[in-house]
Parts: C-alpha cells; structure tokens; sequence
C-alpha cells in the first residue's frame, strides 16, 4: 500500500519561501514517477512539477518554472517541493503524487497514488 503524506504547507508573504515534503512509503520507489500538483478554490487542480526517481530527470509548469524545484531524497524515500519568490496566486491546496513508470507526466491520470494535500496560502 502506497502512502504519500505531505506538510510544509502554511501562511507566508509575497516574495517568501517554502518548502514542502512528501514522504513515501509502501514501495520501492526506483521505477516510480513523483509529481506535485495544486488546486485553488473554483479551479481544477493542475500541474506543478514532477521528476522521475531513478533518472531524475524533471519538469516543471511554465507558471513555476524558475521559481520552484523539485528533488528527491532515495535515503528517506522523501521528495521536496522548494517554492521561492511566491506569490498570491500560488496559493492553493498542494498534493503529492506518484505514478509507475519511468516517465513524468503532466496529466493527473498519469498518477495513481495521492497524498491528502497540503495548504499553502500566499498574502500579498
């Protein structure tokens, strides 16, 4: 049974930083996808970034890029989410995903694993 649980969320000012974790378990994760997904109130929850565990290679939303980086941890089956220069727009619940495959995807039905989400909340 996989198992992804997400913290790191909370309050911070435009312009500020967080980093979230989520942390796996119930799998070796070598031949597994990691992505990070968001959804804001009224809007469908969308693409964030993503990396593939064994190659590590990544991807990011073109809104994002630049400003966030994802990395994994093999050691604590960990995967982070560094959010800088935030702003008020990337305020939204944050969910960790992992996927089968050797490939990231963009889409959500490239996942089928789903942690409980994480609020990060941006104030101007």
């Amino acid at each position: 049974q996989v198992q992804l649980v997400e913290s790191g969320g909370g309050l911070v000012q435009a312009g500020g930083s967080l980093r979230l974790s989520c942390a796996a378990s119930g799998r070796t994760f070598i031949s597994y996808t990691m992505g990070w997904f968001r959804q804001a109130p009224g809007k469908e929850r969308e693409f964030v970034a993503a990396l593939s565990w064994s190659g590590g290679s990544t991807g990011y939303a073109d809104s994002v890029n630049g400003r966030f980086a994802i990395s994994r941890d093999g050691s604590r089956n960990t995967v982070y989410l560094q959010m800088n220069s935030l702003k008020p727009e990337d305020t939204a619940v944050y969910y960790c995903a992992a996927g089968r495959g050797s490939n990231w995807s963009t889409s959500e039905w490239g996942y089928g694993y789903w942690g409980q989400g994480t609020q990060v909340t941006v104030s101007a």
